[in-house]
């Protein structure tokens, strides 16, 4: 049975500032439920938030993004449990940076996680924008540093990181053209400085998938950067047919 780390971008589930249920639940049909373990790092609790105040965009001052991530992390947890209803029971962690400095903090992290883990609960976790300044200042780069964070504490056979996306591009030496590059290896200074900026919605952008993808492949978890709106696109990326694939740099739980 493999253990799964997906995470969903804000870009992904709430198009335009607003919680789209349908590409949820696109995502959960596609979990195979039977075989693998899974644990969901869901970003969009401040556009969903936001669209309930009625603004027209991502609020800038920290308080209203606070407000924003506590009415819309309720809309989150909501959807996800009437997708799951019947399938599995979900269970929601709120987290903070604080939660991985601390050893005793982790170390309590990790037997809850797989506790859940092993009574057949599927985590769905976020950051706690709620109350924790540091994350909606970027500590977390839109949950994808969590999301490989996450993947070593439960030594995650694979990381999924699904974007707006088909995965990292490269220039190809002709101006204005780039290539989906299939495969990295090794994540070099030179592969970074490529990155371009941050989606309007997220606050992480492809430089924090890579520095995530750098976190998860040292603790010898798989790693994928994939468009969340391609069909099928969690099974397909377990194939390695799409996306940007990162393979684990050692044995997991070797601490070499």
């Amino acid at each position: 049975m493999r253990r799964l780390i997906v995470k969903i971008g804000s870009s992904v589930i709430a198009p335009n500032g607003r919680l789209d249920p349908s590409r949820v639940r696109a995502l959960v049909d596609q979990l195979d439920l039977a075989h693998n373990e899974h644990v969901i790092v869901t970003s969009g609790a401040i556009a969903c938030g936001t669209s309930v105040f009625g603004a027209d965009s991502t609020p800038s001052q920290v308080i209203r993004m606070q407000a924003a991530a506590a009415v819309g992390q309720s809309q989150l947890m909501h959807t996800y449990e009437r997708l799951f209803f019947g399938k599995k029971v979900v269970a929601q962690l709120l987290l903070s940076s604080d939660d991985f400095n601390s050893p005793v903090r982790y170390r309590n992290l990790c037997n809850t996680l797989e506790e859940l883990l092993r009574l057949k609960v599927l985590p769905i976790v976020n950051e706690n924008d709620s109350v924790s300044v540091r994350e909606l200042e970027g500590a977390f780069g839109d949950n994808d540093e969590l999301s490989a964070l996450l993947a070593r504490a439960v030594k995650a056979d694979w990381l999924i990181l699904l974007t707006d996306v088909d995965g990292f591009y490269r220039q190809n030496g002709h101006e204005g053209q780039s290539r989906l590059v299939k495969r990295i290896s090794r994540i070099t200074p030179q592969i970074e400085a490529e990155c371009n900026g941050k989606g309007e919605l997220g606050r992480g952008g492809m430089k924090s998938k890579l520095r995530a993808a750098r976190i998860a492949a040292a603790g010898g978890t798989h790693v994928a950067i994939a468009n969340g709106n391609c069909p099928n696109v969690i099974p397909l990326v377990l194939k390695r047919r799409v996306g940007t694939y990162f393979p684990p740099q050692r044995e997991k739980g070797n601490p070499s």
